[in-house]
């Protein structure tokens, strides 16, 4: 079986990630702007990001990112050339809406969005656009605790609105939140929340994902109401299937208990009511939710179209504790290390055959379109004669998108494919430059050094052949 022949192949970045310009044209600044480059210090700060807030770095990686802000019109031409059908990226909250809670939006933020999405348009390139990809405005981490106080529903839904009724005629596919269940593993990129120690976190954390919950469903509602089956609204997952460690029952149970910690916000998105599972899970955790009136009727009344996700790897887990003594970072999820798999440079460990698993059990449980929003292989690559062999990059992608084709035959209804980081961009967990995953190569290293001209990698004709094809070279 093949791909379907509207199948849509493209690419996708993340506006705090990419456009820098921090504050031009009027905007405010974002949760992202604070942190500094490097992993253990930019681990440090997203942990504390009270004491960020308090400290100066040398660095600030968003601040000029890959300046993506100017060079856009240079960069979506090298999509077109590869053949992008779609075009993943988001809007930046704070460049509408500054501070997040004014009532008037700032109109120089929307007009360079106007511009991107006609970019695009020009060369044919669908846009795919998150409202809210780790980007709530930081005044509204400083001044209202972030997404654990309800008025920021309002502030979103605000945003959402003024965006929606802006691009209705040039951008159809929106996703909501970016990897919501990342509120449970990076509450301040997640939601903005800076949570003291004498706090139940737990608490904190799911009133925050109520109040993303029913914003979602609010966006939802303003997108059908602006623009019918026209718009196709989406949810956002941080993806990866949780194996057990063994066949013992225990760490079955444990396994389960950790998938339903990631699929908890799409159970709902989806399916618009909290699952039965949730009530046993929030009294072992001392988690009272708040739930005003009109609340669960917007979850219900307003579900989401489609399912998208990230996926980089799959997860391993025990019941034992002591295992976790051998575990790997992999990103913001703890993990026991995998003996049947290999890992990348930063301790993702690869599995291919887990994205199809992955896309088999989401669509089992929700029966509604998936679409792979992020995937790839960050690493570092050298750039030499302006360009960069990286056919281990070639190599993972290829695999990976075998196993996704092979879901796709397994009866899995798949609207695209995004890759991640389509140009090199700012690493959103460690802030560098040399955690590379693009087709193209940026000239800029960790510390904002360099010319930031763009170089084709190897990378960059293999998936322009892959699109040519729809997938039957790979």
């Amino acid at each position: 079986m093949a791909l379907p022949k509207d199948f849509l192949w493209g690419g996708a970045i993340a506006a705090n990630q990419a456009e820098g310009a921090y504050k031009e044209d009027g905007k405010g600044l974002a949760l992202v702007d604070i942190l500094p480059a490097g992993g253990e210090k930019r681990w440090d700060a997203l942990a504390h990001p009270q004491k960020a807030l308090q400290t100066t770095y040398d660095h600030y990686p968003s601040h000029e990112a890959i300046d993506f802000y100017h060079t856009y019109k240079e960069d979506i031409k090298l999509f077109a050339e590869m053949g992008f059908k779609v075009f993943r990226t988001s809007i930046s909250w704070p460049r509408i809406f500054p501070k997040g809670d004014e009532t008037e939006p700032n109109e120089a933020g929307l007009a360079f969005y106007d511009e991107l999405f006609d970019e695009c348009l020009k060369y044919g390139i669908e846009p795919l656009v998150t409202l809210n990809h780790f980007d709530t405005p930081l005044y509204l981490a400083t001044e209202y605790g972030g997404w654990r106080n309800r008025k920021l529903i309002e502030f979103y839904e605000r945003y959402a609105k003024v965006v929606l009724e802006r691009y209705k005629d040039k951008v159809k596919y929106w996703l909501t939140f970016n990897e919501i269940n990342m509120l449970l593993h990076i509450p301040f990129f997640g939601g903005g929340l800076m949570i003291d120690e004498d706090e139940n976190a737990d608490q904190v954390k799911f009133q925050a994902a109520h109040h993303q919950l029913v914003a979602s469903s609010l966006a939802t509602k303003a997108a059908k109401e602006i623009n019918g089956d026209n718009f196709m609204i989406g949810c956002m997952l941080a993806a990866g299937e949780v194996y057990p460690y063994s066949c013992h029952p225990d760490d079955m149970l444990k396994s389960i208990k950790e998938n339903r910690k990631q699929y908890f916000f799409i159970d709902v998105q989806s399916r618009g009511e909290y699952p039965s599972y949730t009530k046993r899970m929030f009294k072992e955790l001392g988690v009272e939710l708040e739930i005003e009136q009109g609340d669960l009727e917007i979850l219900k009344m307003y579900p989401v179209d489609f399912i998208s996700f990230s996926y980089y790897s799959s997860r391993l887990t025990s019941a034992d504790p002591e295992k976790y003594n051998d575990g790997t970072a992999g990103n913001a999820f703890k993990s026991l290390k995998n003996p049947h798999l290999e890992a990348s440079e930063w301790g993702w460990q690869i599995d291919p055959v887990g994205l199809r698993v992955t896309m088999n059990n989401l669509y089992d449980r929700y029966q509604k379109p998936l679409f792979i929003v992020e995937n790839g292989l960050g690493a570092v690559d050298k750039l030499v004669n302006d360009t960069v062999e990286d056919d281990y990059r070639i190599e993972y992608m290829r695999e990976h998108l075998k196993q996704m084709i092979e879901a796709v035959d397994d009866g899995v209804d798949l609207l695209g494919y995004t890759s991640w980081g389509c140009i090199d961009l700012v690493s959103a967990g460690t802030g560098e430059m040399k955690k590379r995953y693009g087709f193209i190569y940026v000239d800029r290293d960790n510390e904002g050094n360099g010319t930031g001209k763009r170089y084709k990698k190897k990378s960059f004709d293999w998936y322009k052949k892959v699109i040519e094809t729809n997938g039957d070279q790979l």
